[in-house]
């Protein structure tokens, strides 16, 4: 590693040690496990999930696969430098499954499941009573005493995921990550917490939209809970990281956010 990455490391590492207390103690790293107990729940939330499965199964089995069969052996032939021969192939292993993880999830995040993960997201906050903050991005369709959840969306009328230039830009960041995996065990761990202080704070991008933060006031909320989001955000990557079910856990970190999102706005209240 270059001594660049060397320090980079070094300071993420002493902000973990700083920031560990915090995200311990904000319970929010929970919320993606909540969220995976209300989605297998709750059937009618299964709806968005159906409608792009294939399409998004099929690129995550061609993605792992191509992966595994193209740079699976030289990878691992690296990492004996720095892993040894006994952790090489469990590294490579990991490696290689981040690297599938990071390119599916932002494929899919940004042309296949966009939408249905913005479905999701108000359909939970609509389960929750939060009529009036979903109704800052969208249509809504009757009342909670007449219809289901799913059946009240209507048209969306604010979209709050960004080009598929700010996706690109995301997946080089993440990939630029995956060295870490190349230090055993401690690497892996890093590359969760620095994935994670950025992925927290974008499972709220739709709720800082209904909250019509701008950018300042969105920074502000976020660092006054830096240790809660960066702990969601762990959480999060630690599940869409298990190979070939990362879709499912894309929705049901959607519905965890939700949730957490909810609980601010009664407490807040």
């Amino acid at each position: 590693m270059s001594d660049r990455a060397k320090e980079a490391l070094r300071a993420e590492s002493a902000n973990l040690a700083a920031t560990s207390r915090d995200i311990l103690f904000s319970g929010a790293y929970l919320y993606p496990f909540k969220g995976l107990l209300h989605f297998t729940t709750h059937p009618p939330l299964y709806k968005p999930l159906y409608s792009r499965i294939t399409q998004t199964l099929l690129a995550g089995v061609g993605i792992t696969t191509s992966l595994f069969l193209f740079t699976y052996l030289p990878q691992t032939a690296f990492l004996t430098l720095t892993a040894g021969p006994f952790f090489a192939p469990i590294a490579g292993v990991l490696l290689v499954l981040s690297e599938a993880s990071a390119i599916t999830h932002f494929i899919a995040r940004g042309w296949i499941i966009r939408d249905a993960l913005v479905d999701i997201f108000d359909a939970v906050l609509l389960s929750r009573g939060q009529d009036a903050l979903v109704r800052q991005g969208r249509e809504l369709k009757g009342s909670n005493t007449r219809r289901g959840v799913m059946e009240r969306l209507g048209k969306m009328v604010k979209r709050p995921f960004g080009s598929s230039s700010e996706g690109g830009s995301g997946i080089l960041r993440s990939l630029m990550l995956l060295p870490l995996n190349f230090i055993p065990v401690i690497g892996t761990v890093m590359y969760v917490y620095v994935a994670g202080k950025k992925a927290g704070p974008g499972l709220h991008v739709r709720y800082f939209q209904l909250k019509g933060f701008s950018k300042a006031e969105r920074e502000e909320f976020i660092t006054r809970r830096r240790g809660a989001y960066t702990g969601l955000g762990m959480a999060s990557v630690v599940l869409e990281m298990v190979p070939f079910a990362s879709m499912v856990f894309e929705f049901s970190n959607a519905v965890g956010a939700a949730l957490w999102a909810a609980d601010l706005e009664r407490a807040g209240r």
